[in-house]
């Protein structure tokens, strides 16, 4: 084989030197035989003579030497592929709409697989990723943020003596006010133990990460910046390392910028904008804090051992939480206590799975019905060369070289095809990187690297085998039967085509159903009420820095203080002009802040031992909210602005709250227990809202503001000045009231309804296009194969004519057989769909265009609206596509069919 090999290699250096030693070894035989004849008595002449007949043609045995030659593989093959170029510039309208067709299916499979190669199978971009595993902890599913707990300092002291992890990292974030610039700036801050970059194996672009003496207590604080912080805030300054920002009335010297490498935050879809060590979160370094063991707010990534195996961490995981709940039952009195640790990898793309899945299954279908109708396209062109190729079958070609030279033409048209297709998706690479980016932190890998390439590639060959090798195979190759009945084409590949077409028809039926069903289903979220109005709303974030109250005072002095300044900077909103009504609120409707839970439990009904509430989305709101917002009262009152520090808790719940835990009961006059030993008194009810259009409003509780103060607040002002003019009036007001007040995210909230639907949006608009591009090319098909069937049958309208047929009576008769495929195709497809339903449906209903919503929302995947519509309309499309064939065939001249006849 090596010398096989190495022969075939040679022929690609050396072609005159083996053509010479190829003849001379010829010889050599020849004169071998004929001095074995000669020796045998036969005159020399007449010896070589009879070796000559022995040995065989020389030429043929030459060629046949020759077949075994590299060089020869590829003369052949590039005569293949000139005579494939000279063919297809016959047919230029053909070759055209081949690779058009071809650039589109290989264009939308290889944009949506850069995706899928990005996010899903690259290896997560730190050291040993696929051994990081993010840690859960809580009753039942601690997977399920209704019972993760968090984790708590000793809880992660605990969880670093697992035998099964190398390396424990905590994180939490938090906002914090960075003074030191123009303005105050509002920071996401991750906060991380020192060795969080050294097990991610993250090394600083400039300047360094967190050393272990950054984490000591008392050490110098210290920040390292995000690449997209130090581009967008800081304006890539070249020194930033060395500078000195005040962050909770500390001085913070930045240490080091990460590079562009995605970065996980698991408490938030807000991006960080810097890092702190725990040292220097004032919250994180208490000492009562770090004491105790329900102070959970903290996040972990460990890392598992390479002797271990994620079972066995699993393994011990179940031990140590075990441990936990018999050596601390206070601090975990919840049965069914458990913690896991799950693949970082899946963490950070877990809600983009199936949204993706979708599209790649879309896309894929795209490219199938693209096959189809490209071998439809082929067969047509192959009965017009019937001929051309049994006279090459008649004049020594081979059905092997024939075929060869079938599949070469189909490949050349796929690579064209798929060259366009490539820069088709190049195009759309930054909308695809922008659309990534609402579900991952990993939407920056996404590229065009070695990896699509070589899917583009190998997707290019594979269709190009497919859509080539159906119509070469299925053509009869012989010389006789052409050139004696010259028939133009076969009933075998009139058949084939009728059935190419009525796959594509069942396969874009099924498509369109995906596009319709998305579609109905945005248009249903679109009209959905919110309970709520949105317009002349304007909203915008105010972060009061933490050290303007330090924990150093007095809890409820604190509070006080802290009600004082938001009540403060309230009336000077409400003095501005142009302003109707205020409101403030922790967040606000349809924001993509991650909701707040607790647990209540009412008075004097408590739970059995170790049964959690159910969890109930908790909220802050001052007494203008719901005027503002326009949520409507149903029973008590609203706040007032006596529920201030000073007077008795209250709290309002919403609809679903007050039928979820009063059922058939009037909460309004009722206490209930919050957790920590003080009973709050219900004081209103209020209509249900809904924080996120595709979900269903779920419990909530709203407390006043001014009696749970927040750090950071979110402010709706009723207002109908330009937002532009007015938050330049609002900047100047509240940095009136504090100059280290940084109000930012300035937004209409008619502006956040709309945005919010911008991932379902492009998902529908992807499945729709792809719909769109199927319906085409579906049509086309159908108008092609009936257009040729009408060109084959030109005589037999002719002679029906001239027998008295009408006009009329052959326009129906091809309508009736162009529908006659529509409707075989659209039963097929409505029976797959039918058998998909359950499949397709679970996948529509838990892709999540929006991180919480599915992409099928109010709408059933059986939607039998959408099944008419869609089949309708595909009736119609293969009626029109019939109708230009159908009415050439009702004009059919009966002297000039005749006459070929």
């Amino acid at each position: 084989m090596i010398r096989n090999l190495a022969v075939r290699l040679g022929s690609l250096f050396g072609r005159e030197q083996q053509e010479r030693e190829l003849d001379a070894e010829l010889r050599y035989h020849i004169d071998m035989l004929t001095e074995q004849h000669v020796q045998r008595g036969m005159p020399r002449e007449l010896a070589r003579r009879e070796a000559m007949r022995l040995f065989g043609p020389i030429e043929t045995v030459k060629d046949d030497v020759r077949d075994t030659w590299l060089s020869r593989f590829l003369e052949v093959a590039a005569q293949d592929v000139r005579y494939g170029l000279r063919s297809l510039r016959r047919s230029p309208g053909l070759s055209l709409v081949v690779i058009l067709t071809m650039a589109l299916g290989i264009g939308a499979n290889t944009a949506i697989f850069s995706v899928v190669n990005g996010v899903l199978l690259r290896p997560l971009p730190y050291k040993g990723g696929e051994r990081l595993v993010e840690l859960h902890q809580g009753a039942g599913d601690p997977t399920d943020p209704a019972n993760d707990l968090g984790f708590s300092v000793k809880d992660i002291a605990d969880y670093r003596l697992s035998r099964s992890f190398s390396d424990v990292v905590e994180f939490h974030s938090m906002l914090f006010t960075l003074l030191g610039r123009a303005e105050p700036l509002r920071v996401s801050t991750g906060v991380v133990s020192a060795n969080y970059f050294d097990v991610l194996g993250v090394q600083a672009l400039h300047g360094r990460t967190f050393v272990e003496a950054d984490d000591r207590p008392g050490a110098p604080a210290v920040l390292v910046l995000t690449y997209d912080s130090w581009v967008r805030q800081f304006d890539e300054d070249p020194l930033i390392v060395g500078k000195v920002f005040r962050l909770n009335d500390r001085p913070h010297t930045v240490v080091g910028v990460l590079p562009p490498v995605p970065l996980y935050n698991p408490q938030g879809s807000a991006a960080v904008d810097v890092f702190m060590p725990t040292s220097a979160c004032p919250f994180r370094s208490r000492q009562s804090f770090v004491d105790s063991r329900s102070a959970r707010m903290m996040s972990v990534v460990a890392r598992v051992r390479p002797e271990a195996t994620l079972l066995k961490s699993a393994a011990d995981l179940d031990i140590t939480a075990a441990r936990l709940t018999k050596d601390y039952p206070k601090d975990y009195p919840q049965r069914d206590f458990r913690a896991v640790g799950l693949p970082l990898k899946d963490e950070m793309i877990d809600s983009f799975k199936p949204t993706l899945w979708t599209l790649l299954g879309t896309a894929g279908f795209v490219l199938l019905i693209v096959c189809a109708s490209i071998a439809n396209l082929l067969l047509a062109r192959m009965a017009r060369r019937e001929q051309e190729l049994s006279v090459r079958a008649a004049l020594g070609a081979t059905r092997a070289r024939l075929l060869r030279q079938l599949l070469t033409e189909s490949l050349l048209l796929a690579f064209a095809g798929g060259l366009i297709g490539l820069g088709l998706s190049a195009l759309a690479m930054r909308l695809l990187v922008a659309f990534a980016g609402r579900f991952t932190p990993r939407a920056g890998e996404i590229t065009i690297d070695l990896t699509v390439l070589a899917f583009t590639f190998g997707l290019s060959v594979l269709t190009g085998l497919v859509f080539g090798s159906i119509p070469a195979f299925s053509q009869r190759i012989s010389a006789a039967p052409a050139l004696r009945d010259g028939r133009r084409t076969s009933p075998a590949g009139q058949r084939l085509r009728r059935v190419l077409i009525v796959a594509q028809i069942g396969a874009s039926f099924m498509l369109l159903i995906a596009a319709g069903l998305t579609l109905r289903s945005l248009m249903q979220v679109q009209n959905l009420d919110p309970g709520f109005r949105t317009e002349q709303l304007l909203t915008f974030s105010a972060d009061m820095a933490f050290d303007r109250f330090p924990l150093t005072l007095k809890a409820a002095d604190r509070r006080a203080k802290q009600s004082e300044y938001w009540r403060a900077l309230e009336e000077r909103l409400r003095a501005l002009p142009g302003v109707a009504t205020v409101g403030a609120a922790g967040t606000f409707p349809l924001n993509e802040a991650p909701p707040f839970n607790g647990r209540i439990v009412r008075e004097a009904r408590p739970l059995p031992p170790g049964v959690q509430p159910p969890a109930i989305s908790v909220r802050i709101a001052t007494p203008g909210y719901f005027t503002t917002l326009g949520q409507p009262l149903l029973a008590g009152r609203v706040f007032r602005a006596a529920d201030s520090a000073a007077g008795p808790e209250v709290a309002i719940v919403n609809r679903t709250a007050a039928r979820m835990y009063w059922p058939g009961e009037n909460p309004v006059g009722t206490r209930i227990d919050s957790g920590n030993d003080t009973l709050i008194t219900i004081v209103g009810v209020v209509a249900d809202v809904r924080q996120q259009l595709d979900r269903a409003p779920g419990a909530e509780v709203y407390l006043p503001l001014f009696q749970s103060p927040l750090l950071q607040s979110t402010w709706i002002l009723k207002t109908d000045l330009p937002a532009r003019e007015l938050e330049q009036s609002i900047r100047a007001a509240a940095h009136a009231h504090d100059a280290d007040l940084p109000v930012s995210s300035f937004r209409m909230l008619e502006d956040v309804r709309s945005t919010t639907l911008t991932p379902r949006r492009v998902v529908v608009a992807l499945i729709g296009m792809f719909g769109l591009l199927a319906l085409v090319i579906t049509a086309a098909g159908i108008a092609g194969v009936v257009a040729f069937s009408v060109n084959q049958r030109t005589q037999e309208f002719g002679i029906r004519m001239a027998l008295g047929a009408q006009r009329g009576g052959l326009l129906s008769l091809v309508l009736r057989e162009g529908l006659l495929l529509v409707v075989t195709g659209l039963g097929l497809g409505a029976a797959a769909a039918g058998i998909l339903t359950r499949f397709v449906g679970q996948v529509l209903v838990t892709a999540n265009p929006q991180a919480n919503g599915p992409l099928l929302v109010g709408i059933p995947p059986t939607d039998m609206v959408t099944y008419i519509g869609v089949g309708a309309t595909l009736i119609l499309v293969a009626l029109a596509a019939c109708a230009l064939p159908a009415r050439r065939a009702a004009t059919v001249d009966p002297m000039v069919a005749l006459r070929a006849q």
